[in-house]
C-alpha cells in the first residue's frame, strides 16, 4: 500500500464518483477504478458502494479513510519537519560561554538566532574558558566561546576563530581617586589593591597580569578574586579596589563606576569562537551564519577556517 492509494481513496470519497475524482486527480478513470479494486483486495473488505446515485464508503471504507487522513496529515507533518531540520529550523545547540562574551557580541547573536529560529533548543552554559574547551572536545558542546583558542590534545579537531579583541582597562567607584582620569600607568597600579579575575577560570589573562605588573608583584598577591567581570565591576563599584578586565567592560557601565585605560595599551587574549571541524549539523550552520551577519568583520575569517578544515575533495 503506497500513498497514492490512501490519496485515491480519499479522492473518490470526496468527489462520490470515478470520473470526477480521476479528474480532481488528473488521472484517466480506469486506471484509478483498479487501484481502488486493487486497494480493497490489500485491505481484505469493500471500501466502497458502487450505486447508480454515485460512489459512497461503507462502514469499512469510512473506518479506513478516517486513518488514511491521520496517515496523510503525519506523512506531510514528517517531510515538513524533515525540511525543518535539514535548514536548521529545529533542533538543538549547546553553547558554552565565557562571561565576558555577554557583553558584545553574545546578547546580539542570541537574540538575532532566536527571533529566526524559535524552535531550536539552546542549552547554554557560562563556564571558565578550560571548562568549555574540555567540553567541547569531550562532545558535550557544539560551540564553545573562549579567552583564547582551545588547546591541549583534541584542540586540533577544532575549527577557531577570533570574534573580538580586547585590551586591559580599569573600573574604579567614582569615590577613587583615579576617577575622572582617561588613564592609568602600570607604575600606579602596583600601589592599589587590585580586583582580578580567578586565574584557575582564566589562565591566559592571569599569566598577561603577571607579566605586566610582575610575576612576584605584591599587588596581584593580595588582589580581591573575582568569579567574572560582572563581579569584577561590582566590586570596584562598592570601593574594594581597582578592577582590572577587558576592555568589553566598556559596553556595560555601571553607576558610580569610572573607566580607565591602562597605559602602555595591553592587548588580552581574543574572544574566539570554536566547534569541531566534523560538525556539519544544520543548527550549527545556522548559528554560524548567525554570527555572519551579527559580526561582519568574523565572516572571513570564518569561511577561511572552514575552507581550511575541509576534507579534500577526490
Amino acid at each position: 500500500m503506497e500513498a497514492r492509494h490512501l490519496r485515491y481513496a480519499l479522492a473518490l470519497a470526496e468527489h462520490e464518483h470515478f470520473g470526477r475524482a480521476a479528474a480532481a486527480l488528473g488521472i484517466a478513470q480506469p486506471p484509478l477504478s483498479k487501484q481502488i479494486a486493487d486497494l480493497e483486495r490489500e485491505v481484505g473488505a469493500r471500501l466502497f458502494e458502487r450505486t447508480r446515485q454515485g460512489v459512497f464508503p461503507t462502514a469499512a471504507g469510512e473506518a479506513f479513510l478516517a486513518r488514511a487522513r491521520r496517515a496523510l496529515d503525519e506523512m506531510a507533518a514528517a517531510v515538513s519537519d524533515a525540511g525543518r531540520a535539514a535548514r536548521g529550523e529545529t533542533g538543538r545547540l549547546r553553547l558554552g560561554f565565557i562571561a565576558s562574551a555577554l557583553l558584545d557580541p553574545l546578547p546580539g547573536v542570541l537574540h538575532r538566532f532566536g527571533r529566526e529560529r524559535p524552535d531550536v533548543r539552546l542549552e547554554l552554559h557560562e563556564m571558565a574558558s578550560s571548562r568549555s574547551s574540555a567540553a567541547l572536545i569531550a562532545g558535550e558542546l557544539d560551540v564553545a566561546i573562549t579567552l583564547g583558542p582551545p588547546r591541549g590534545a583534541g584542540a586540533e579537531r577544532l575549527v577557531s576563530v577570533p570574534i573580538g579583541h580586547d585590551y586591559l582597562v580599569a573600573v574604579v567607584s567614582t569615590a577613587h581617586p583615579l576617577a575622572g582620569r582617561p588613564e592609568v600607568r602600570v607604575e600606579q597600579l602596583r600601589r592599589q589593591r587590585l580586583i582580578v579575575a580567578a586565574s584557575e577560570d582564566e589562565p591566559a589573562v592571569s599569566a598577561g597580569l603577571r607579566a605586566l605588573l610582575g610575576r612576584d608583584s605584591p599587588a596581584l598577591a593580595g588582589a580581591t578574586v573575582a568569579r567574572d567581570v560582572h563581579t569584577i565591576v561590582g566590586l570596584a563599584a562598592s570601593g574594594v579596589g581597582v578592577g582590572l578586565g577587558p576592555s568589553r567592560m566598556l559596553a556595560a557601565p555601571r553607576q558610580g563606576t569610572w573607566f580607565c585605560e591602562v597605559v602602555p595599551r595591553t592587548p588580552l587574549p581574543d574572544l574566539v569562537l570554536s566547534f569541531a571541524a566534523r560538525d556539519t549539523s544544520p543548527v550549527l550552520t545556522a548559528f554560524l551564519d548567525t554570527i555572519r551577519r551579527n559580526c561582519p568583520t568574523v565572516g572571513a575569517a570564518l569561511d577561511h577556517r572552514l575552507r581550511a578544515a575541509a576534507p579534500p575533495s577526490e
